[in-house]
């Protein structure tokens, strides 16, 4: 398999889980009734700091959907796996940890 179809494959299956994870998290993130019969006050503070983490994450998956779709138009523009600041071609091993890595380690970490 070729460097850009393996990639094209690891970012469409992050993609995937992220949509999945994003499904699991929509119950999280609903609105906390006021119902103190029903829910006592530390119980409703503890359901409203699980539904601020549940928004928290969401807003992580929603930025990494963004960082892989434009992984996705890098590479069908042939530009993936190319870093953005001195043109060398990036480790695989580095895109393997980071998909949407666009800087090399040497161009990062300088």
């Amino acid at each position: 398999m070729d460097r850009n179809r393996k990639f094209r494959q690891l970012i469409e299956d992050r993609l995937t889980t992220l949509t999945d994870d994003n499904s699991l998290g929509r119950d999280a993130q609903a609105v906390v009734e006021l119902d103190q019969q029903a829910v006592g006050r530390l119980s409703r503070m503890d359901a409203m700091q699980s539904q601020a983490m549940a928004l928290a994450g969401q807003v992580r998956r929603d930025a990494e959907t963004q960082r892989l779709r434009q992984a996705l138009q890098r590479l069908d523009q042939d530009e993936y796996g190319w870093c953005d600041e001195c043109g060398e071609q990036i480790a695989e091993k580095r895109l393997e940890i980071d998909l949407t890595a666009t800087r090399c380690i040497g161009c990062a970490s300088g």
